[in-house]
């Protein structure tokens, strides 16, 4: 069933079939075949419920597991060094004092680096292709950790890890938003997201299995390693092989379904699939200052982030248990955090809203530090450990609805993949700080930690409150230059190549 205002568009596009198949086809316009065998021209704002509905739940079954799947590798590759740590990973090796702290920084200098060259190569060599082969390399990498010896050689694997993971979530991002309208992709990526969430209550929920098997010439913690090394390995060959390379490759579509496919993302996604990269133009998307302040939001949101990523074990462990319970004791928060990582998307994308979800998102988390941080863990116990649930509840949350809400704001493929590969890595940069806050002496509590990623948590909320201020604004002045009532939805990604640059540009936010 069509609703009214689909019905108007289809005899709009019927009345201009007679010139489409005469050849007098002058905006170039798409052309289907309806149930009933009716040639339909696919005129910019035509909707097909039913055909909308077959094909995004061929996506979801095809495309979102593996994803998802692959995604949670990833993050286990990147997390599991905090696990290790609480089976002796530094004592085997002989790590003392900050040089933890240096180890884990490592890891972000190639990540931030490296993360926008090799979006650039995601993007002309295809994601499909360059992801599951980052992807096998990163995986081998986690396997050679476990025959590392010293200090050096484990700072050597860090380095390189943050190398081949650098471009992993944005080159995801970019690959979703070539087949999901702008409206359905914040609970697609919470989907994908929340694999992370899975990922470190999966990696402490095997690491408490793992960490009891006593093996005469192996330690816990390269067992962990080797497990989830050869998994990785694994998925990214069945990723290189089953991921569709693109909409018109998709070998589960029909023919009617992949024209129509084509058509959602060139008039609500991208303004220009497949459009030929270009480092010049796609730089551009930060003339505009918004880019920019989201570029210190992702530093924002990144510090909680980051700090439970590579902390939360530690910061569970000051409740006073035991190696395998404080393991035992991650699971149930992270899986807590992405049920509410998917009811936060799912709720941005049924209200078609981002910003108002991203301060929900960051300020859970940032109460959860400071009711953490505020009172004595091992006489209250239970306040404590809920208070873990609030910091796992939004931190995840807030990235994936920010990632989304500027990709969402940017039609052009070349700045997408630009904006998304130097984002990212800067939330993950935000690593650096959380990493070097949580010092030796201040354990078992961190409690100056606690305190910096509170108000770390606290910008987050200014800047995207200022984003959203601005763009209400904005849209509000521009609907008075033009004389009209336009928001981003009634307005085609097709026509917005240059983004806010266009004055017919409408902010969703």
């Amino acid at each position: 069933m069509k609703d009214t205002k689909a019905q108007e568009v289809d005899i709009v596009a019927k009345a201009s079939r007679s010139s489409f198949e005469s050849s007098e086809n002058p905006l170039g316009l798409e052309q289907i075949t309806s149930p009933s065998g009716e040639k339909i021209v696919l005129a910019p704002d035509y909707y097909d419920h039913e055909l909308e509905l077959r094909i995004c739940r061929k996506l979801d079954y095809r495309i979102l597991p593996l994803t998802a799947i692959m995604y949670l590798f990833n993050a286990l590759d990147k997390g599991n060094i905090s696990n290790a740590k609480t089976d002796g990973l530094d004592v085997d090796i002989g790590i003392t004092g900050d040089r933890w702290n240096l180890m884990l920084s490592i890891f972000y200098i190639p990540f931030v680096l490296f993360g926008f060259p090799l979006s650039l190569v995601i993007k002309k060599y295809n994601a499909a292709r360059v992801i599951p082969i980052l992807m096998f390399t990163f995986g081998s990498i986690t396997l050679l950790i476990v025959s590392v010896f010293n200090f050096s050689s484990l700072m050597a694997a860090r380095w390189f890890l943050g190398m081949c993971e650098s471009a992993f979530f944005p080159g995801i991002i970019y690959y979703l938003t070539t087949f999901y309208r702008r409206g359905e992709l914040a609970r697609r990526l919470s989907i994908f997201y929340s694999a992370a969430n899975i990922a470190n209550a999966f990696s402490g929920l095997l690491a408490y299995g793992v960490f009891q098997i006593e093996h005469p010439h192996l330690h816990g913690w390269q067992i962990l390693l080797l497990i989830e090394g050869f998994c990785t390995l694994v998925f990214a060959c069945v990723g290189f092989y089953f991921l569709p390379r693109s909409v018109e490759s998709a070998k589960f579509f029909t023919e009617e379904e992949r024209k129509y496919a084509r058509f959602r993302v060139d008039t609500d996604s991208s303004a220009l699939i497949g459009k030929e990269t270009s480092l010049k133009d796609a730089v551009k998307v930060f003339k505009h200052p918004v880019y920019i302040v989201w570029m210190f939001q992702e530093i924002a949101i990144g510090v909680p982030l980051n700090s439970i990523n590579n902390w939360f074990p530690q910061i569970i462990q000051s409740l006073g248990k035991s190696t395998v319970q404080t393991n035992l004791f991650t699971v149930a928060p992270n899986v807590s955090g992405a049920v509410c990582l998917l009811i936060l998307a799912f709720s941005s994308d049924y209200f078609k809203v981002r910003s108002i979800f991203v301060i929900i998102a960051i300020s859970t988390t940032l109460i959860g530090f400071v009711v953490f941080g505020a009172i004595d863990t091992q006489s209250h116990i239970g306040v404590a450990y809920f208070s873990c649930f609030l910091m796992t509840a939004g931190s995840s949350a807030s990235s994936v609805l920010t990632s989304t809400w500027y990709n969402n704001n940017t039609p052009n493929e070349n700045r997408r993949v630009v904006v998304s590969s130097i984002g990212v890595p800067l939330a993950n940069a935000a690593g650096l700080i959380s990493t070097n806050i949580f010092r030796p002496q201040d354990a078992p509590k961190y409690i100056p930690a606690l305190g910096i990623t509170a108000g770390f948590g606290g910008l987050g909320i200014i800047t995207a409150g200022s984003i959203v201020l601005f763009m209400i604004y904005d849209n509000r002045r521009r609907n008075k230059e033009q004389g009209v009532n336009l928001t981003y939805r009634d307005v085609s990604t097709s026509e917005l190549g240059e983004g806010p640059g266009n004055p017919n540009f409408r902010w969703m936010y």
